[in-house]
């Protein structure tokens, strides 16, 4: 039989700082292993990616989805959204968490939009805050996705690559995030975010991060990294 391996906390410690010679090659191979750098989230339209953004807060991409799919085909606008009003809203992403917080986000932000803006999606960061249910990571995701601007949503997923690679160490997300602006090369800001999230989504896993099939294995400067080479250890019964 066997056994699996397993980090014993998600709480990986900063690792040493990834050389700068290596950090061109780290992204240069993601890009090679990650096709489409794209987020996971379904929409069709700039408005359709916020809200999906300001619902996938505390939510998992699959859990929104599964609420947006049902929710846009009857409603997908500003106006079509503000007129289910909250307890309409409800009943559709009512799978997510924080749903009744949520959706009385989304109304204001709808009625906002509406109201402020011309029912468009604000390109600036300024004024995206400005929204209900949109702090910084939300900006960020809408301004790099929807707009192609070089910002960077720093996530749980981000926020752990970074730290345990030694590509960006930091306390907190905004040092993170301001770190790997600083790192990145140029020609890969704007799909950073979307290689290194799906990177700690699938390959560098809180706890069991699958070092035998990770891609920047020798740029990585995670101390344990040769444990976990092989995640599954065969143990004679």
């Amino acid at each position: 039989m066997s056994k699996t391996v397993k980090h014993k906390t998600a709480d990986t410690p900063p690792s040493r700082r990834m050389p700068n010679r290596d950090v061109r090659p780290f992204f240069e191979k993601l890009a090679a292993t990650i096709d489409e750098p794209v987020t996971e989230l379904n929409y069709n339209s700039n408005f359709e990616l916020l809200i999906a953004v300001i619902l996938s807060a505390q939510a998992t991409d699959v859990s929104v989805n599964i609420a947006t799919n049902q929710l846009y085909p009857v409603a997908n606008t500003p106006e079509s959204i503000l007129a289910l009003g909250e307890e309409g809203l409800k009943a559709y992403i009512k799978n997510i968490g924080l749903y009744n917080a949520k959706a009385k986000n989304v109304i204001k932000t709808c009625r906002d939009l509406i109201e402020k803006f011309d029912s468009t999606v604000p390109d600036n960061r300024k004024d995206l805050e400005s929204l209900a249910g949109v702090g910084r990571k939300t900006a960020n995701v809408v301004l790099n996705t929807a707009f192609g601007q070089p910002t960077m949503a720093v996530d749980t997923h981000i926020f752990r690559v970074g730290n345990r690679t030694g590509l960006a160490t930091g306390k907190n997300v905004l040092i993170v995030e301001k770190k790997l602006l600083e790192r990145i090369p140029d020609d890969f800001i704007v799909d950073a975010h979307h290689y290194l999230i799906l990177h700690g989504r699938y390959t560098c896993q809180a706890r069991t991060p699958k070092c035998d099939a990770c891609p920047v294995y020798e740029e990585c400067m995670f101390k344990d990294k040769a444990k976990f080479l092989e995640l599954k250890i065969e143990v004679t019964v």
